[in-house]
């Protein structure tokens, strides 16, 4: 029997334990050659008398280099930092990619939506750099650095070729913020440089906004810092449905983590009504990484097989009921399933 790939489940809590149950069984049904070590981060991490993060969940990730993260709570108000953030911050995921496109089936003004946003994942305001100058003055420091504003981009570039994307459009605010954005557009115009064969151009991200909700489709790879990509993400998710329709991944250098960007929704846990479509796409996006960084044919094999087949069950009207139809969680991954 061929040897399997171990990956890091990372189920999450809320609704994020029924749609890694419901992921797992169509990977396994599409014979996707994954084995999984379960770990836990978020609420249940907590009531387990972990932090949100525990050191064993990230020993785990950086042990296989793959996790597979499901949407996980952090409390609000009480001191804990993010698990998100902490994942990109200590196992430095410095490219943030989310693919958004049209699916076929599920309702909105716009069907012509195929665009990635590559977001830088370590700096910028996100680098959480704040000051009390005065008692009623605070300061936010926004870091930019040559280093990450250059492996950012290259990261794009590279992507953009491996994939047949043609064109790369910067968002900034550098008419404004003249260091760090400046910093920022000099970055990918020297990486741009080795890639004649990417179309790239910038835009002051305010009229970016304006553009990419005139028309989505004149855009291909958009290209930021942190906190725009952060925005720009959620606005883009908007166009094509919403985020339980978009997948999302963290790549870095020696690890990468797939994951569903939504929240995880405790209204709703346990009720077999969310939908695992965005986890699963980010399964096929990992699926796709691994064919890249292993040359293991069948997580190819297997990644074109489900998004072939959840493709089709849209199409087929299989829908959650988010998305305006009448199936469970579990029901939508049996329909994709069938169709495998």
């Amino acid at each position: 029997m061929a040897e399997k790939h171990t990956i890091v489940l990372i189920p999450g809590d809320g609704i994020g334990l029924e749609v890694s149950q419901a992921v797992v069984a169509v990977l396994n049904a599409a014979d996707a050659p994954l084995t999984y070590e379960e770990r836990h981060a978020g609420l249940i991490a907590l009531d387990d008398g972990h932090d949100v993060l525990p050191a064993g969940t990230l020993d785990a990730v950086r042990r296989h280099k793959l996790a597979l993260k499901g949407p996980c709570t952090t409390p609000v108000g009480k001191g804990f930092t993010s698990v998100n953030v902490q994942l990109r911050q200590k196992l430095n995921l410095h490219a943030a990619i989310r693919p958004v496109r049209s699916l076929a089936g599920v309702p909105t003004r716009y069907q012509d939506v195929d665009l990635v946003i590559f977001r830088e994942n370590t700096e910028g305001l996100y680098s959480g750099i704040e000051n009390e100058i005065t008692p009623g003055v605070v300061t936010s420091l926004k870091v930019a650095t040559e280093a990450a504003c250059t492996r950012i981009a290259r990261a794009a570039f590279e992507y953009a070729r491996k994939r047949g994307r043609k064109k790369i459009t910067v968002f900034h605010k550098a008419n404004i913020m003249k260091q760090s954005d400046g910093l920022f557009l000099r970055c990918v115009q020297r990486v741009a440089e080795g890639f004649t064969d990417i179309v790239h151009d910038a835009l002051i991200i305010d009229a970016g906004c304006m553009r990419l909700v005139q028309d989505p489709s004149r855009f291909d790879i958009l290209l930021m810092e942190n906190f725009y990509g952060d925005v720009i993400s959620d606005l883009a998710a908007g166009l094509v449905g919403g985020l339980g329709v978009v997948p999302g991944a963290n790549v870095g250098d020696a690890a990468a983590v797939f994951e569903a960007v939504h929240g995880s929704a405790p209204d709703i846990a346990g009720k077999n009504i969310a939908n695992p479509l965005a986890l699963l796409m980010s399964a096929v996006m990992m699926l796709n990484h691994m064919h890249e960084t292993r040359g293991d044919e069948r997580c190819k094999q297997a990644a074109e097989r489900i998004k072939t087949a959840y493709n089709r069950a849209l199409g087929d009207g299989c829908k959650t009921a988010d998305l305006g139809g009448c199936l469970g969680t579990s029901q939508f991954a049996d329909a994709v399933i069938e169709r495998l």
